[in-house]
C-alpha cells in the first residue's frame, strides 16, 4: 500500500522511493526532505554536484500580440528590454505593494513568455493572471505546470555532469538565460541556468513521462563527481546562506521588494504596473522595516516569528528564516528591523523561548560562491 497515496505526485516519485527519501507532505506533495542527511546533501551542492526534484514549481505561459503589454502591468520589472531567451527574477504586486509572489519571467520570442512561479502559491498566481488577463483580448495565459518535469542540477561540478549527456555548449549559456530546446540524454527538454543555492546550476524541464529516464541518466553522469539526490531541508539551507528570499518568510502579502531590499528588482520608472503607487507612497514616507542578516553571537537559533529585540529589550521586528550555517558553522537569522537598527554591526537580541539572546547586523548575503 502506498502511504502517500493521498499526495500529489512529480514524475520523479518512484526516484525519491528507490534512492531512499524520507519523503513528507509539503503542501500536498510527496517529495523528500533528506536522502543522505540535510548537512551531507549541504555539503555535497557547495563542494560537488547535487540533483533536485523540482518539479511542484508551477509554469505558465503568456503569448499573443499583447503579451508583453499584459506582463508589464503584472510585474514590477520592466521586460520590455529583455533579450530573446532571457530570464528576469521579478515580482507580482498586490495594489497596497505587498508580494502576490516572487517569479521568473523568460521571454521565448516576441508574444511569447515562459513563467516559473512558486509551488505553493500556484493556483493563486494562476487566478490572479487570469484575473486580469481578460482586459488584453490579445494575450492568452496557459497553465503548464501538470505538462513539465523540472529537476535541478546544482554545484561546482553541475556543468561538468550535465554536457556529458547532452552536446549543447554550456560553457556558453550565459547566466539567467535558457536553451529553449535541446536534448539531454536523447531526451527532448529546455535548459536554463540560474538557480536557487548560490551555486552554478541548471535547470531541466521535461515532458513528464521522460522524468525517470532524465534522473536516471543525470545520476549516472554525476556519478564521478559524487552527485547525490538532494532534499527540501538542504534546498532551504543552501538557499539562506545565499541570500535568497522564500516566499511566506521574507515575502509575504504585507512586504514589499522594497523592504525585502530587492529595489533593483522593481522599476519605479517604469510608467505602470500593479502595485506602483503604493510602491510610490512607501518610499516618500520612509520604509518603517527592512530585511537584515543577523549571526548570533548567543547560544540558540532563531526561528521564524521569533521576535528581535532592541538594547532596552523592546521587541522592535521579527525573525523571517534562521538555521544552522552547514558552510559557516555558526548561527544565523534574517529579520525584519527599523532602518535606524539596520546598519551592519548593531547589537540586537532574539528572544528564544522568553530569554533574550544576543545577536548582530551582518552583511547580506552570508554566502557567495568564489568567482573562476
Amino acid at each position: 500500500m502506498d502511504e502517500h497515496a493521498n499526495l500529489k505526485k512529480t514524475p520523479f516519485y518512484t526516484m525519491h522511493v528507490k534512492y531512499g527519501g524520507k519523503v513528507v507532505d509539503f503542501g500536498g506533495w510527496a517529495l523528500s526532505v533528506q536522502f543522505s542527511g540535510i548537512l551531507d546533501e549541504h555539503h555535497t551542492v557547495r563542494r560537488q554536484v547535487g540533483l533536485f526534484d523540482v518539479s511542484h514549481m508551477g509554469e505558465a505561459t503568456v503569448k499573443g500580440p499583447q503579451a508583453l503589454e499584459f506582463l508589464q502591468q503584472m510585474v514590477s520589472r520592466d521586460i520590455a528590454d529583455a533579450k530573446q531567451y532571457q530570464v528576469k527574477y521579478t515580482h507580482f504586486l498586490y495594489p497596497g505593494g505587498g508580494c502576490v509572489d516572487d517569479l521568473m519571467v523568460t521571454k521565448i520570442a516576441d508574444n511569447d513568455y515562459y513563467l516559473v512561479i512558486n509551488a505553493g502559491n500556484k493556483d493563486k498566481d494562476i487566478a490572479w493572471l487570469k484575473a486580469h488577463v481578460a482586459a488584453f483580448p490579445g494575450a492568452a495565459v496557459e497553465d503548464i505546470s501538470d505538462a513539465t518535469g523540472e529537476v535541478a542540477l546544482q554545484g561546482p561540478f553541475a556543468q561538468a555532469t550535465l554536457q556529458k549527456i547532452t552536446t549543447e555548449d554550456l560553457a556558453a549559456l550565459k547566466y539567467y538565460y535558457v536553451i529553449p530546446r535541446a536534448k539531454v540524454a536523447g531526451i527532448d527538454v529546455m535548459i536554463s541556468r540560474t538557480g536557487y543555492t548560490g551555486e552554478d546550476g541548471f535547470e531541466i524541464m521535461c515532458d513528464p513521462k521522460d522524468g525517470e529516464a532524465l534522473w536516471e541518466a543525470i545520476m549516472q553522469a554525476g556519478a564521478e563527481f559524487g552527485i547525490k539526490p538532494i532534499g527540501l531541508g538542504a534546498r532551504d539551507s543552501l538557499r539562506f546562506e545565499a541570500g535568497m528570499p522564500l516566499y511566506g518568510q521574507e515575502l509575504d502579502a504585507w512586504t514589499s521588494p522594497l523592504e525585502a531590499r530587492l529595489a533593483r528588482y522593481v522599476s519605479m520608472d517604469k510608467p505602470l504596473f500593479i502595485g506602483r503607487e503604493a510602491l510610490q507612497l512607501r518610499q516618500a514616507e520612509g520604509l518603517k522595516k527592512v530585511l537584515v542578516g543577523l549571526e548570533m553571537i548567543g547560544r540558540g537559533i532563531a526561528r521564524h516569528e521569533y521576535p528581535v529585540l532592541d538594547g532596552a529589550g523592546q521587541a522592535v521586528g521579527y525573525v523571517t528564516s534562521g538555521m544552522y550555517s552547514p558552510t559557516l558553522e555558526k548561527n544565523i537569522a534574517s529579520a525584519y528591523v527599523p532602518p535606524e537598527l539596520s546598519a551592519v554591526g548593531t547589537e540586537l537580541a532574539v528572544e528564544i523561548r522568553g530569554k533574550a539572546v544576543a545577536a548582530k547586523v551582518v552583511k547580506l548575503p552570508y554566502y557567495k560562491r568564489a568567482k573562476k
